[in-house]
């Protein structure tokens, strides 16, 4: 990357009251680790050799794919697109949270009021069609994710940029409705595309024509269906750039769609794929053996990972009246077994979620600090009184606990909320009786499910597991027509403005929103307010431990367990690792960018 030079005598008029550039990166909180002027990452090998395959599966379960744009709701895109072939303004990396430097932007600089930001295109910048990529592009792309016809999220996650205004073919400025240190990584985040793509057809409507994106990969055939490869772009504008020497080194990089769990297991040990993440523990114990990992063909690692732990858990529908009351949520919990389910199916592989935020310094325990207290006594009206308490933990059964002793409480918390047994069945006031159904699209989560289907039937409560595929599950959820479900969110080590797409009172009615839980309250929005306007990050902790406090006191999820190292199995002969493996990163993403092909892989 340059280091920023006077801007054109002709753009001098354009840019009068803009004050001097921030160069070459931004941090939200000030820490900026690699100074202008430098080459790479420590964490990648800049000297890297190209060339080779990088073959895997998806991390998620689609079994075909009918689109190639990742930004609409209907319709489901293929794996990688939105990372290999879309770029944005600013590019983080796996060692600074909260820090971005110029990728498609040479140059940013916010305005000491922080109500605006503004970034300078790099020159050399181009789209895979080889056009100039121009403030005018980014305008569009803007103007695109937040209208009516891009997936509703974006609208969220954008929804304090007031507008972008282009000072000149390469320079922009987005101007923001609040002061908010964590806006310019928002907007430097934004995915870019030419307004050349799609014809000028409308955007929900472009679906077979391929992007044009300035990514270093382009698909290897434009074909809808169920595997999809993308071929390195000889000719990509950035590969010298310091935010991206040493990435994407492999060729050619292909995802592989199977059917189903065993069929994919299959094809690593068969050598049709080379790389895959496990998630179920009892493969990982039973399955990753034998011959082809004797003979070193296959390799059975646990990267470590320091990454601020996955929420995974059942989610509740609040929208359904059955769960409305916090009480019958909290009852449900109780139900749950952990402890049984990590000795007797996972091979004490997990740990146990608490709260949202697990295994980060955005977790709440014991009882709040003053900082926190700061933060909400001015809710307390707002607020159950157990949030002033101690942070709630997921239930136990290790001794002295048991399984017993927490139904019991779930008896009674569901009597003081008008359900009691009766005639067979646990039923209200009216007499229905509670009957749930868990929408599941993973067949083999159903023996994780069944000890809470047993528990849940001791209290008189029927769960019915209801398996659907993959892209009627994703229908339904997006149009929240479910009653539980599971869900996975991955940690992250700079939350902000993403959350209020989680639980923010605008999103609950959106559909297509994460807010999938229905999730409306005013003290949970004021803290998402806290969240974003922090500007230290001893700020930024505070105001998650108390988003976390009072949502853990909300019930709204049964917290299920996640792992602080992810599980690969690879064909190692394949592929050479760089020396050092970053902080803070996920497996698949850092893999397919820093890893490079062996002599005999090229």
């Amino acid at each position: 990357m340059r280091v920023w030079m006077p801007l054109a005598v002709v753009w001098g008029v354009l840019v009068a009251a803009v004050p001097a550039w921030a160069a070459h990166a931004y941090a939200q909180f000030g820490d900026v680790k690699y100074p202008p002027g430098f080459t790479h990452f420590d964490y990648v090998n800049p000297d890297a050799p190209k060339g080779g395959e990088f073959r895997l599966v998806p991390g998620t379960t689609p079994t075909n794919f009918d689109k190639f744009n990742p930004f609409t709701l209907k319709g489901t895109a293929p794996p990688g697109i939105a990372s290999l072939m879309f770029e944005s303004l600013l590019a983080g990396n796996a060692e600074e949270p909260t820090t971005a430097y110029g990728l498609l932007a040479e140059d940013v600089e916010v305005a000491p009021d922080k109500l605006s930001a503004t970034f300078r295109l790099n020159p050399a910048a181009r789209f895979n069609d080889g056009s100039t990529v121009q403030a005018e592009d980014v305008k569009f792309s803007f103007d695109t994710l937040t209208g009516p016809l891009a997936a509703p999220q974006f609208r969220t996650i954008y929804a304090e940029v007031k507008g972008v205004a282009v000072l000149g073919p390469g320079l922009l400025r987005f101007d923001f409705a609040s002061p908010n240190a964590e806006l310019p990584l928002v907007v430097g985040g934004m995915p870019v595309f030419s307004r050349k793509w799609g014809g000028g057809k409308p955007f929900d409507q472009i679906t077979t024509d391929l992007p044009i994106a300035s990514g270093p990969y382009r698909p290897m055939s434009a074909r809808l269906g169920r595997d999809i490869g993308y071929q390195r772009d000889p000719k990509y504008w950035a590969v010298n750039l310091p935010v991206r020497k040493g990435h994407y080194n492999f060729d050619r990089i292909s995802f592989k769609l199977y059917l189903d769990d065993t069929a994919k297991f299959e094809g690593l040990k068969a050598g049709e794929f080379d790389f895959m993440r496990e998630f179920t523990s009892r493969n990982w114990a039973r399955q990753y053996k034998g011959k082809v990992f004797d003979r070193g063909e296959l390799k059975k690692r646990a990267f470590e990972s320091h990454n601020p732990g996955d929420f995974q858990g059942y989610v509740f529908n609040v929208r359904n009246p059955k769960f409305q009351d916090a009480r019958v949520r909290q009852a449900l919990g109780l139900a749950f077994d952990f402890e049984w389910l990590n000795r007797q199916l996972f091979f004490g592989i997990y740990k146990r979620v608490d709260g949202y935020f697990p295994n980060s310094d955005f977790h709440a325990h014991d009882l709040p600090g003053a900082d926190e207290l700061a933060l909400l006594e001015p809710l307390r009206a707002k607020l159950s009184p157990a949030v002033f308490g101690p942070a709630p933990v997921s239930p136990s059964t290790a001794p002295p606990s048991s399984l017993r002793d927490n139904l019991r409480k779930a008896r009674d918390l569901l009597a003081q909320a008008g359900w009691t047994y009766r005639d067979g069945a646990l039923r209200n006031a009216r007499g229905e009786p509670m009957n749930i159904e868990l929408l599941n699209n993973q067949p083999s989560l159903s023996r994780v499910v069944a000890p809470l289907q047993a528990a849940l039937l001791k209290l008189g409560v029927t769960l019915e597991i209801r398996n659907v595929d993959s892209s009627l599950y994703q229908q339904r959820m997006d149009n929240f027509e479910f009653e539980m479900s599971s869900i996975r969110i991955p940690g992250s080590t700079a939350p902000g403005g993403e959350l209020f797409e989680y639980f923010g009172s605008k999103s609950a009615d959106t559909n297509g929103s994460a807010n999938i839980w229905g999730i409306k309250d005013a003290a949970v929005d004021a803290l998402l307010g806290r969240v974003v306007k922090a500007t230290t990050r001893a700020e930024l902790a505070t105001a998650m431990r108390a988003l976390d406090r009072v949502l853990s006191n909300g019930y709204y999820s049964i917290p299920q367990y996640y792992s602080d190292a992810f599980l690969i199995g690879y064909r190692q002969h394949r592929f050479v690792l760089p020396p050092t493996i970053p902080p803070y990163y996920q497996a698949d993403s850092w893999a397919m960018s820093t890893w490079w092909a062996s002599p005999e892989n090229r």
